[in-house]
């Protein structure tokens, strides 16, 4: 409900399980609106795996400033906004998927999630789809999925 972005929805068993089990571990990329501006020891921690949440290590993942910030529409119902305190746009791309993990992990470095848009999954991205919109995949973008 916080969240926004690609969702695939699946009845199919085995889809689901090779999306969700964790050894397929296929690559999923957020655009993070984080509260203040990360410093490249913070970047590095955030890549680095270091990060525990619930006794579970995260692995290593891929993650930068955006450079130069997406110009993302306003969220309905709108983030906080601090006025004395700036707003950074990363994008992570991690390979596993624990509950609220970007969150967490962006806590973890002291920059609380303020938006996370989801923008991949595995090699499938839909930019042409309006939120609140969906429709269905071709069986070609299911084989293209890579999972």
């Amino acid at each position: 409900m916080d969240s926004e972005g690609l969702l695939l929805l699946s009845d199919e068993a085995g889809l689901n399980n090779r999306l969700l089990d964790p050894k397929h571990s296929h690559p999923r990329t957020y655009l993070v609106q984080i509260e203040g501006e990360p410093s490249e020891a913070s970047m590095r921690k955030l890549c680095s795996g270091a990060i525990i949440i619930q006794k579970h290590r995260c692995l290593p993942c891929e993650a930068g400033i955006c450079r130069p910030q997406p110009d993302i529409a306003p969220r309905i119902p709108p983030i906080r906004i601090r006025k004395s305190i700036p707003d950074t746009w990363i994008e992570i791309t991690l390979i596993e998927g624990k509950n609220r993990q970007v969150r967490r992990m962006t806590a973890a470095i002291g920059h609380p999630t303020l938006r996370l848009i989801r923008v991949h999954i595995a090699n499938f991205s839909d930019d042409s789809l309006e939120p609140g919109t969906w429709r269905r995949l071709e069986m070609t973008e299911i084989s293209r999925l890579g999972i």
